[in-house]
């Protein structure tokens, strides 16, 4: 067996010990890193924290952990890696995660030693890791078996407590630039938000404006306690309201932005007058929608598509006047509403690439453009500048004698600051949001009105084995069971503006189907035919699908 000189293989045992995995469970770290009910989650937490001082040892950078479960149940629990420039964390070593939270006891040095030989970790080199949890009744103790696996190897450590997620991105950004994206501690973070916010939205508000009131579901998490630290940092004429802020009420408990998108309707705990315009949180902080409902009791909701679309016209005609040939995209997923991305090729012009659901697919593919927008429906999204455009940017602000490319170009830099290029942050997202709705002088109901969603409908298949489906560009079309995108394709040529796709679940032995359609009678009837195909030709177990809306 390999040995690594400068391992103390004692202590990491003795810890060990004290963090016993149960009996026959195999977990998987995915994007959003490992999930499951906190009580199986000790030892996986004190794993992570062994890796973190490796990845940390290798990339001669601070690293981050993150203990969330995001909007799963208060229940569960989670943990993920945060790597040096505040992304996710590489694939190899997801790898690395997977295989080491599901070593039994005996193979946990092995594990460790075979990661440092195959990614050369100098044991000499020190490591510093940051830690941050969300509001769970868990995360508390899970935290401290992180820290656990951290001192076991030799690691320092900050634990920077009850953080929102993009918090704990913004922060490892921070420390390993040398504060040159922004000061490492979470005032440094509403300092630099809040001034970007105020510093884009004075000639908003100082024209007589009045007061802009926002209702915000803060879905019984994380989101409440920073919002309010943050409130004194930020314009009085922004008037913030706060529901499920924790103090009652389960996390993400018939609340949060996850909720909402998926019931299409209020959450608890809130009460809203007709026209007024409300947002949710998840319960770690990183997602956002927007919704209001009508003169007529109706709900109307306002998911990433439509956030992605307000933002990437307003940053377009930015860009236009600026006049320096940045090219501006935005990239969407299969589940984007063909409406959003038929408004912003048709009439804004703005071109929309597509790419595999989850996060890490969306953030790669922004990455190549000038400035890249990139939003799920589900409300997790950001806009990424590319350092040249960056550069740029900033300066023309400064030097550019035109008054009207300067302006724009400040306007820009005040972008560039106010939102959080790390990962999707509920609570940059809606300053920026809020910001352009005053700039633009836009109600709620009038920037619901840029496009019309194409009703659709989402449905699952429960399916013997999932891995039977197979899909090509970008999950929009099925090559494996032969035969099944023959037949989706002939159903949808039965509707009007309808389109439709299946995806195998990324975590249980489910088929996903999407539909969409010119009637919601007929978006139901679409999604339930192509789930009686995927259960006819992939394998199908349990009840046929029906049509039952």
């Amino acid at each position: 067996m390999l040995h690594s000189p400068d391992m103390d293989l004692d202590a990491i045992t003795k810890f060990s010990g004290l963090h016993a995995k149960p009996d026959g469970l195999i977990l998987q770290y995915g994007t959003a890193g490992f999930r499951t009910k906190a009580n199986c989650l000790d030892h996986v937490m004190y794993r992570m924290g062994l890796l973190a001082v490796l990845r940390s040892k290798q990339t001669k950078s601070t690293i981050g952990v993150m203990v969330t479960a995001s909007h799963n149940p208060e229940e569960d629990n989670g943990v993920k890696l945060i790597d040096p420039l505040g992304e996710m964390l590489a694939p190899s070593w997801e790898e690395h995660a997977t295989c080491l939270a599901n070593a039994e006891e005996q193979n946990v040095q092995a594990v460790l030693t075979e990661i440092c030989h195959r990614e050369t970790v100098n044991q000499q080199q020190k490591a510093m890791i940051i830690i941050g949890r969300d509001t769970r009744p868990s995360s508390e103790k899970l935290s401290q078996s992180v820290i656990d696996g951290v001192t076991a190897l030799g690691g320092q450590y900050h634990d920077y407590g009850l953080v929102t997620t993009p918090q704990l991105h913004y922060l490892v950004c921070c420390q390993n630039t040398n504060e040159q994206y922004g000061k490492a501690t979470v005032e440094g973070y509403y300092q630099k938000l809040s001034k970007a916010f105020v510093d884009l939205t004075k000639q908003s508000f100082s024209s007589g404006d009045e007061s802009r009131a926002l209702k915000i579901d803060c879905a019984s998490g994380i989101g409440a306690l920073k919002l309010k630290e943050m409130e004194h940092y930020l314009p009085r004429e922004l008037s913030l309201h706060l529901f499920n802020d924790g103090t009652k009420g389960k996390l993400n408990h018939l609340c949060g932005a996850d909720f909402v998108k998926s019931h299409q309707k209020l959450p608890l705990g809130i009460e809203i007058k007709p026209n007024e315009r409300c947002c949710s949180f998840d319960g770690d902080a990183d997602r956002i929608v927007y919704y209001y409902n009508d003169t007529d009791g109706h709900f109307h909701l306002i998911d990433g598509d439509k956030i992605a679309t307000l933002i990437s016209s307003f940053l377009k005609e930015l860009l236009l006047e600026v006049g320096e040939n940045l090219k501006i995209g935005v990239v969407q997923t299969a589940y984007a509403n063909g409406s959003s991305t038929q408004y912003l090729e048709e009439i804004m012009k703005v071109p929309v690439h597509c790419t595999k659901t989850g996060v890490k697919h969306l953030h790669h593919k922004a990455q190549e453009f000038d400035v890249g927008v990139y939003f799920e429906a589900n409300g997790h999204g950001t806009v990424l500048f590319s350092k040249t455009a960056e550069t740029k940017i900033r300066q023309l602000a400064k030097e550019e004698t035109d008054e009207k490319k300067r302006k724009a170009a400040m306007m820009l830099e005040n972008v560039i600051d106010l939102i959080n290029q790390t990962v999707g942050d509920a609570i940059s997202d809606m300053l920026l949001v809020e910001a352009i709705l005053a700039l633009k002088g836009l109600s709620v109901q009038q920037w619901d009105a840029i496009y019309t969603d194409l009703p659709n409908r989402q449905l699952k298949v429960m399916v013997a084995d999932r891995q039977v489906i197979d899909t090509t560009d970008a999950e929009r079309r099925a090559v494996r069971p032969i035969g099944l995108q023959e037949a989706i394709d002939d159903l949808v040529k039965k509707y009007r503006s309808s389109r439709a796709f299946v995806r195998p679940s990324g975590t249980e032995d489910v088929v996903r189907v999407y539909a969409e359609a010119d009637s919601q009678e007929n978006a139901d009837k679409l999604a339930t035919e192509v789930s009686l195909a995927v259960f006819q030709l992939a394998g199908g177990v349990g009840e046929r699908p029906n049509l039952v809306f």
